[in-house]
């Protein structure tokens, strides 16, 4: 079986709302990558592959099967890359090279994240 590299640093990362989809992948371990910076984009972060001071992103190793669904949940298209809302890159880590989803839209104006990573938005209830 054909394994791929995958780091995570939005909402696919432990205790957040997509990690479900995580459930068959093997747990690698935990990094902090120098070479992106996140955007605060509402529902999730976008990566974009620029310098920061070190982001908290977990790693896993995945079939090919689940990288596929990846793509597709990332808004992915292998066959036209920067078509889609997301592409992806390998990029070193402590654990090997591993794809990175980096985000394909302007971030113009959102908050940069330069370190640790970002948070899950929190519902506000108003009685």
């Amino acid at each position: 079986m054909s394994l791929n590299r995958v780091g995570v640093y939005g909402t696919l990362k432990k205790g957040h709302s997509n990690h479900h989809f995580m459930a068959t992948a093997r747990f690698v371990g935990r990094c902090r990558l120098k070479q992106i910076t996140l955007y605060d984009i509402g529902p999730f972060p976008g990566a974009k592959l620029r310098p920061s001071q070190g982001i908290d992103v977990e790693i896993y190793d995945v079939t090919n099967e689940l990288f596929a669904r990846l793509d597709q949940l990332e808004g992915h298209n292998p066959r036209a890359p920067r078509a889609g809302e997301y592409d992806r890159r390998q990029l070193e880590t402590p654990f090997g090279l591993a794809w990175i989803y980096l985000y394909n839209r302007d971030v113009s104006g959102l908050p940069a994240i330069q370190r640790g990573g970002w948070r899950m938005p929190t519902a506000s209830c108003r009685f």
